[in-house]
């Protein structure tokens, strides 16, 4: 069977053309897909309140999903057993009973023990969306075992396509249109819909094979069941692709430029590759297959550095490389597809594949590594599966015989070496015209040798080492760089300066001065003239000396060194590797200089925080939101209410919303004006010559239930234009008809500040 044009095919020599029902299986396929990829950010969504934001929660999540999609594959290739008949029958009676779980809702199951949260997350998910995720999941490989029922059908692979496209239409929608429309019971029962919609056409496709009398193996080769060692192949090119997605995403956040909603793309691009690896086209994947190596060497040479320094052009380039290597490998693992009597071993296993790299990169690597060393090491295993067809044959145009190409290749890689070994020694955080030449060299090189693997791999790999790779692997043996499932931490000494910086990626986290005289004095975001300072300074003349304390972020302990005598202060962070580097004074004091004796409460602050007792604190601090993925259920009116309930009556609550992102003001504005409080906003300008060069801008709102609260902290609210520099809070600018959120409604779409997100802009 092969294809002579579109929508024919040669079949025992005879050309047949396609079913009439092929829009009908495209469609369920479509439609299917679709409804997969909505139901997973909209679950999340509904379970971020109850389990908050700690990354067990996700890496949770992660698995469950993953497992119920393996177990969707692995219950589509057992139903091949059977006549469509049966299949249909099973199918359709499973979609029933699945039914019975809508609308997608949260399981009310009791709350967990002690230390039983790691099976009661994943208990809670399956019991919440198991058998309808189970039952959606199997629809691409089973309809595409349906579809080649009839002798007339054709190929079916490409199906998977339209698979990967309806993947890629949820994706996008659910932030692009159904988070910012609909609130969550809204989206739940359009879900349902959905779901009611598949169930007809998975009944109608049945009914399409049904009544044709085809059985599942009518279309069945004589091809013999494939060998442990190409399914082992097959599992290979999937699990990298999968790997590499996840892996961008994380180098691009950590490395290059953290931006909002980035993860969106790296997926995007993922599904994308498959649609056009498994389409009917192959001009285009024969084209992406022919560059692949090369782009590999111009961007994944860059895979071991650590300094992007918030580079939009190598961002686009490592999407750019995401893209061309998923649709490289994708369309050599079509090229390698079974027989159709195989087709759902094959899904199988390419599922299987996903979830390997998914976990190796999700899960293993955060524990493994130091630094993001899992994209690197899946840019070389890219590099050891693609297809290297070779772009420049020198060896044919010199006439050269196999063996003596072989000796002047092993001669390249010499080369290259020695370029590599000299770029590491003069590297110097930036390319110079020398290392910009080796690196040139080096690039071209590998042009060179891409027909053989055995020194294309080992050109790659001295480019990486020799254009930053040397210093990021250097520095995981200096103690100075630790890693948790939250990002990467960096604390780096600036003699010349007289700083100690704390960087989580490429933002600034934390700084210190490192002179005596100065290390208790606050930066950044926390001077004495920030909205922060203001409030932790008058503390006690606001509420005693006896003031109870809540701080939402930890840091480097900054804010430490606001606290005075008599008063109670209480810590909240979700990271614990944030907490050992704040308590470290071998990298920053804060803490041990000015309270080491401060509780430090480790979880998801608003969990943690509706654990406290009634009218605790004076004064609540979250500093939360100026990274660039905010935890939307700290904002909520839910959330606003648990910290209300946490403070005293005349208590203030402060909110740091300093983000390059992010416009959180309407936000507040909003919530204030529907709870009658009274409400301003700190705007500091930040550094004003030499003397304050370690002070950031920052924004700061302030909310009281207690307009003589709110008086005394401010000594008046100014006008909006008033002078910034002598202190002076403003009131929140509203957004007119913006809409509050809600755990039920809260979307970022309105709120982004799309300047900053085309600039690229990185502190």
């Amino acid at each position: 069977m092969h294809s002579t044009r579109p929508g024919c095919w040669v079949r025992d020599g005879v050309i047949a053309t396609s079913s009439p029902r092929r829009w009908l299986f495209v469609l369920t396929i479509l439609v299917g897909s679709f409804l997969l990829f909505l139901v997973q950010p909209m679950v999340a969504r509904m379970v971020l309140p109850r389990l908050g934001g700690a990354p067990a929660v996700w890496n949770s999540a992660m698995l469950v999903y993953q497992a119920l999609l393996l177990g969707g594959y692995a219950y589509a290739h057992w139903l091949g057993r059977f006549t469509v008949r049966r299949q249909a029958a099973i199918h359709v009676a499973l979609f029933l009973v699945a039914a019975l779980w809508l609308p997608i809702g949260i399981a009310q199951i009791g709350a967990p023990g002690p230390g039983q949260e790691a099976l009661w997350v994943p208990l809670l998910l399956l019991a919440s969306i198991g058998p309808v995720f189970f039952v959606v999941s199997a629809q691409a490989p089973l309809m595409q075992r349906w579809f080649a029922a009839d002798a007339r059908a054709g190929d079916p692979y490409y199906l998977y396509a339209a698979s990967n496209l309806g993947s890629f239409a949820g994706l996008i929608s659910y932030p692009a249109l159904v988070e910012p429309t609909l609130p969550l019971a809204a989206q739940s029962w359009g879900w349902t819909a959905g779901y009611a919609l598949l169930v007809l056409l998975v009944a109608g496709a049945a009914a399409a094979r049904w009544h044709g009398g085809a059985e599942a193996h009518a279309a069945a080769t004589d091809e013999p069941r494939p060998t442990l060692r190409r399914q082992l192949h097959w599992l290979l090119i999937a699990a990298v692709p999968s790997g590499l997605m996840l892996s961008t995403t994380t180098h691009l956040t950590t490395d290059i430029v953290a931006m909002p909603l980035l993860w969106v793309l790296p997926l995007g691009l993922y599904l994308l590759s498959f649609v056009i690896a498994f389409s009917t086209m192959e001009r285009p994947t024969q084209i992406i297959t022919l560059i692949a190596p090369v782009i590999l060497l111009a961007v994944g040479g860059l895979g071991l550095l650590s300094s992007g320094g918030g580079s939009m052009m190598v961002a686009l380039a490592s999407l750019a490389m995401l893209f061309i290597i998923a649709t490289a490998l994708h369309g050599y693992l079509y090229h390698l597809r079974p027989a159709t009597q195989h087709l759902t071993l094959f899904y199988l296993i390419m599922s299987a594949g996903g979830v390997l790299g998914g976990l190796f990169a999700a899960l293993f690597a955060p524990l493994i590594f130091d630094w993001v060393y899992e994209h690197p090491l899946l840019i070389l295993a890219a590099a050891m599966l693609l297809p290297l067809p070779a772009l420049l044959p020198w060896d044919r145009w010199l006439g050269l015989e196999a063996k003596t190409a072989r000796v002047v290749a092993a001669a390249l890689v010499a080369i290259a070496a020695f370029g590599a070994w000299h770029m590491v020694g003069e590297w110097t955080g930036r390319l110079d015209s020398t290392t910009t030449s080796w690196g040139i060299a080096i690039f071209v090189i590998g042009m060179l040798v891409i027909g053989w693997r055995w020194a294309y791999v080992p050109v790659l790999a001295l480019l990486m080492i020799g254009v930053g790779g040397w210093d990021t692997i250097q520095e995981s043996f200096t103690g100075a760089r630790v890693r948790s499932y939250f990002g990467v931490y960096t604390v780096t000494d600036y003699p010349a300066s007289n700083q100690r910086r704390l960087a989580h990626g490429t933002t600034l986290h934390g700084l210190q001065r490192t002179d005596a005289a100065h290390r208790r004095d606050p930066t950044t975001y926390y001077g004495h003239q920030s909205g922060v300072g203001l409030t932790l300074d008058k503390a006690s003349a606001l509420a005693g000396q006896n003031a109870s304390i809540g701080i939402v972020g930890l840091g480097a302990g900054t804010l430490a060194c606001y606290r005075r005598p008599g008063q109670r202060w209480t810590i909240f962070e979700i990271d614990p590797v944030m907490v050992d580097i704040a308590r470290d004074p071998k990298k920053f004091t804060f803490l041990s200089d000015c309270a080491g004796d401060t509780s430090i409460v480790i979880g998801d602050a608003r969990l943690q925080l509706a654990g406290q007792p009634a009218g605790h604190f004076d004064v609540i601090v979250i500093d939360a939101f100026s990274s660039d993925a905010i935890p939307l259920h700290l904002l909520t009116k839910e959330a606003i209410g648990i910290y209300a309930r946490a403070l005293k009556p005349d208590g203030i609550l402060l909110v740091h919303i300093s983000n390059r992102f992010f416009d959180l003001e309407p936000v507040l504005a909003a919530e204030a004006k529907a709870r009658g409080w009274t409400s301003a906003i700190r705007m500091d300008p930040g550094p004003i010559g030499d003397e304050y060069a370690d002070l950031t801008g920052s924004n700061w709102v302030a909310l009281t239930a207690t307009p003589g609260r709110m008086q005394k902290l401010t000594g008046g609210i100014r006008p909006r234009k008033a002078s910034y520099a002598d202190g002076a809070w403003v009131p929140l600018e509203a957004r007119e008809n913006f809409e509050r959120w809600t755990d039920d409604y809260a979307s970022t779409l309105p709120v982004l500040i799309w300047k900053n997100i085309i600039g690229g802009r990185d502190e």
